[in-house]
């Protein structure tokens, strides 16, 4: 072509453009999402493009059949960069897809089987319908946020409470795909964050003021929906504590005495009663009850709540360490 003609018109928002020649529609080959890519040697021609250097950002795939196709730059520490590309129904069946950049890109409706998926970026990549059977997916990058959730949470931020509905349902379903996919192949731990994400983006759904949204915000706060027992251990820890100060203020009986907080008293008597109260705090907690010490006043209120409060959450923290330690 003549250095005159035009260039593809591609270029996406992080300034990259595309250095291609452009046919009459403004876009090359690659770029141009009304040519079907249903060559029969499409593979081979995306490898060879890929290779050579071309510029691979944003270009359009809808529908194509790349099955089998290696796309792993060997022997490069940066793969392949195929943001902003649309993957939309691709078949990618036993591609070879090692390290590849696809954050931003669209994988919709995608078949993934037995693919390898090792290390790729899939931040803000749209992972909606995937068919993830067999797919080698350990150390994929998904980010923080979904492309969907982050687009749900926007909606919410501006009143879109229907579209942030919609968009919060997609997320749930993409992380219960994923999370599925990651408990075949035996990655447990993928797993168990998937599914804190499944069930949060549930939660977002729930009306704001519903008892059934204030409880799984209590489950996720208490125990991360199941796959972090440190939280429990955590809250126990600050309930004894908590609770000790109460006890030091409003008073407890010790071999005949009332150990509380008096100012007339000095660092060391005050620290000793303390250290009582939070021994008091503990066996009421852990529902000992050796009897040695009694609450006095307010303080039997509250020792009835801690000791309630303890039985479930011991009860608690059995069930989520044992649901980890089963995996």
């Amino acid at each position: 072509m003549a250095d005159t003609d035009p260039l593809c018109r591609y270029h996406d928002e992080d300034g990259f453009c595309c250095e291609n020649y452009a046919s009459d529609s403004g876009w090359c080959y690659w770029h141009d999402s009304e040519i079907s890519k249903d060559d029969d040697d499409i593979v081979e021609k995306l490898q060879d493009y890929t290779r050579n250097g071309g510029f691979t950002r944003g270009i359009s795939l809808k529908h194509a059949d790349l099955s089998g196709i290696d796309l792993v730059n060997h022997h490069h520490k940066q793969g392949f960069d195929f943001s902003y590309a649309d993957f939309y129904r691709a078949n990618l069946t036993k591609a070879h897809l090692f390290n590849i950049n696809l954050s931003h890109a669209s994988l919709m409706k995608a078949n993934l089987t037995e693919t390898n998926l090792h290390c790729a970026n899939l931040h803000e990549c749209n992972l909606l319908g995937i068919k993830w059977q067999s797919a080698k997916i350990k150390n994929i990058q998904i980010g923080q946020y979904l492309k969907q959730e982050r687009q749900g949470r926007r909606a919410k931020d501006n009143n879109d409470t229907v579209r942030a509905h919609d968009l919060f349902e997609q997320s749930e379903e993409i992380y219960r795909d994923v999370r599925k996919h990651a408990e075949r192949e035996g990655l447990f731990k993928i797993a168990g964050g998937f599914l804190k994400k499944e069930l949060t983006m549930r939660r977002y759904q729930m009306p704001k003021p519903s008892l059934a949204r204030t409880m799984s915000k209590i489950v996720d706060l208490f125990c991360g929906y199941g796959e972090e027992p440190i939280r429990v251990v955590n809250f126990s820890i600050v309930l004894i504590v908590i609770c000790a100060l109460l006890y030091f203020f409003t008073g407890i009986r010790f071999d005949g005495e009332n150990h509380y907080f008096q100012a007339q008293f000095g660092a060391g008597q005050n620290l000793q009663h303390f250290l009582t109260c939070l021994y008091y705090s503990v066996v009421t907690f852990t529902t000992l009850g050796y009897g040695d010490i009694t609450p006095i006043g307010i303080s039997r209120f509250v020792a009835a709540f801690e000791a309630f409060t303890g039985s479930f959450t011991i009860a608690l923290f059995v069930v989520v360490f044992v649901k980890k330690m089963t995996r």
